[in-house]
């Protein structure tokens, strides 16, 4: 391995930790940053911090970005062990005092700064989830109802529709209407975007599908286009032929997030997508009756790695991707206001193993990198752990410029 690489992995698990692990930061610290760049305040519509430092405020930055030009999310941990420190403009990363790397941050994109025709800020539309990739996607979360949150019955793992300790609701949206969206799409495409996903919490069957054929039409209108590359994110129908009206509507791609495997781990974990969707079977039935309309590489499903064993959880990623699911390996983060808030995940070691166990099981399967860009909903590690050993990154270009 290169020494390129190797340091290339190393910053990429260093990405890992800061997610798992979060950060610590002086209170006030990134105010006079957001003051002079507001784009690049956070906003989430469920948060994955872990312990906000102070409740009073909740200005900090959505990322930095590490030397070698990996993208990392900002996690607020009062706890970590890593802390954010300024010091005459200049940012810097220390582990338990010791100084680690100086810190820079994404420029956001153009679209962030623009409003749609109603004046809704762009920015609160849709989301850059590229993670400072020159493959450029957006994640728009079109509200923040979940009927299963309302009914006591929401996911283990998850906030949508919480927000606690939140700047009493200020960052919370309502629910975007498809015009607000094609127009954001539109402007996010006009500068180099060229995926979208859609998603949000739970909502009954019928209006879920009504409200993304609506979306798919205003966004083909805006864009003149049939095929604009999106993602939908919804639930598993109980009538699983409605599946075929997406395709239909010009979605490429479509994801269900089944997040954990087997029966007795899904009733526990996710008890309102049972109640509302159907049982384990029938999501995988879903799943794969998805494959046979949407074709291979372009059905994607999430799962909350660590909070279930790994053997357990690898006979779920083996099993999706014999049948060509794109699968996701999302690293589960207790997260302020989820019913799991204050547990642990398990260790950084742990994640990165299960990281590079799923690449090589994806890669086993044919999975590409393409495949991976145009179903998941943001920069993924497994997306650039692809991209190291195909050389692909920036820097690799940047040592060869140099060279």
């Amino acid at each position: 391995m290169s020494d390129l690489k190797e340091a290339l992995y190393d910053e990429l698990k260093l990405k890992l930790a800061l997610g798992l692990e979060g950060v610590r930061y002086d209170e006030g610290a990134f105010d006079k940053l957001i003051q002079q760049n507001a784009a690049l305040k956070k906003r989430e519509i469920c948060t994955w911090d872990k312990d906000l430092i102070t409740k009073r405020s909740y200005v900090l930055p959505y990322a930095v970005v590490l030397p070698l030009g990996i993208q990392a999310a900002v996690v607020a941990d009062r706890h970590s062990p890593y802390k954010i420190s300024e010091k005459d403009g200049v940012f810097s990363l220390s582990y338990f005092g010791e100084w680690i790397a100086n810190l820079d941050f994404p420029k956001p994109p153009a679209f962030y700064s623009k409003l749609t025709s109603d004046g809704t800020p762009m920015r609160e539309v849709a989301n850059d989830s590229s993670g400072g990739s020159q493959d450029k996607s957006i994640v728009i979360g079109y509200s923040t109802e979940c009927a299963l949150k309302d009914k006591g019955n929401f996911c283990l793992f998850c906030t949508q529709g919480q927000s606690k300790g939140l700047d009493k609701n200020a960052e919370i949206p309502p629910f975007r209407n498809p015009l607000q969206i094609a127009e954001t799409v539109e402007a996010a495409y006009s500068e180099g975007f060229s995926h979208l996903t859609i998603t949000g919490g739970f909502i009954p069957e019928r209006r879920e599908v009504e409200y993304y054929l609506d979306v798919a039409e205003a966004v083909k209108d805006r864009l003149g286009v049939d095929d604009f590359n999106g993602t939908a994110c919804i639930g598993a129908p109980q009538d699983i032929y409605v599946i075929d009206k997406y395709k239909e509507a010009g979605f490429s791609t479509i994801a269900f997030n089944i997040e954990v495997w087997n029966e007795q781990y899904f009733n526990i974990v996710c008890p309102g997508k049972v109640e509302m969707c159907g049982t384990f079977d029938h999501w995988v039935k879903t799943i794969e009756y998805a494959i046979s309309v949407f074709g291979k590489g372009k059905v994607r499903s999430n799962f909350v790695v660590g909070l279930q064993p790994k053997d357990v959880l690898f006979q779920g990623f083996d099993y999706l991707a014999s049948i060509g699911v794109v699968t996701v390996a999302s690293s589960w983060v207790p997260v302020i206001g989820s019913p799991l808030e204050g547990f642990r995940s398990p260790t950084v070691d742990w994640h990165w193993d299960a990281q590079l166990q799923h690449v090589r099981l994806l890669q086993k399967y044919g999975r590409t990198y393409e495949e991976l860009f145009n179903a998941s909903p943001s920069r993924t590690l497994t997306a650039e752990i692809y991209q190291i050993e195909s050389e692909e990154l920036p820097a690799f270009r940047q040592q060869k410029i140099a060279i």
